[in-house]
């Protein structure tokens, strides 16, 4: 069996088959199971009772969690004028319009997360068979379509995420790093998990919330007590 293997199966028997751990208990798990040589990144997943074929019970949306991710993101801000340099002055990473869309044809992909001014989303359209599959398009609902592209781009390098279902109802969110200490962590994942018990569709019958977990990069994942969060 490969070295990973060994370490992912060695750091399940340290689990409790079928426990449903509670959030200060899971997160003192994660950070400790986690083999990587690297700052790995602890992972929210949960199952929603939604159907993905009913528009009203898609979820997706966006937040600042509390205490970030870890990660600086990369930003690329589709503008024109004062609004570009609006962009640069606020800390976009890389600015522009038309010569952005053909750069991008081109097949450069050097960055994480995509603002655009609304008058600019005809030529970002132009992209769509590329940013789409990736998850990269801007949409109003995240606030990655704007005029206030200043406050965009704060709140994405203050640790911004996005959230969305996929086709079964899961959603799976980065929320910090093993680095970081067990209160920053347990606050991130209650703000999220708060945040989509909030926005749970009025036309959801049953269980809204079907299991919920948090794992880190390659690690096993670790059933949480939702009345824990």
């Amino acid at each position: 069996m490969p070295k990973k293997g060994k370490q992912l199966q060695t750091a399940i028997t340290k689990l409790e088959k079928g426990k449903v751990y509670d959030l200060s208990e899971a997160v003192s798990l994660v950070k400790s199971l986690s083999y990587e040589k690297f700052d790995a990144t602890v992972e929210f997943a949960i199952r929603l009772n939604v159907d993905p074929k009913k528009a009203e019970q898609n979820i997706r949306g966006a937040m600042v969690l509390p205490n970030g991710t870890g990660k600086t993101q990369v930003v690329l801000v589709f503008a024109k004028g004062p609004k570009a340099k609006e962009a640069l002055d606020a800390g976009a990473d890389f600015v522009g319009d038309d010569e952005m869309v053909k750069k991008i044809q081109s097949g450069w992909m050097d960055f994480d997360v995509i603002v655009a001014t609304p008058d600019m989303m005809a030529e970002v359209g132009k992209l769509g068979r590329v940013l789409g599959p990736r998850g990269l398009m801007p949409n109003p609902k995240t606030g990655t379509v704007t005029m206030d592209v200043t406050k965009a781009v704060n709140e994405i390098k203050a640790g911004k995420i996005e959230y969305r279902n996929d086709k079964v109802g899961n959603v799976q969110v980065s929320v910090g790093k093993v680095s970081f200490d067990c209160s920053k962590l347990e606050e991130n994942i209650s703000a999220l998990y708060n945040k989509l018990i909030k926005i749970k569709p009025a036309t959801v019958k049953g269980n809204y919330v079907l299991n919920v977990s948090i794992s880190s990069t390659m690690g096993p994942g670790i059933k949480l007590n939702t009345e824990t969060m």
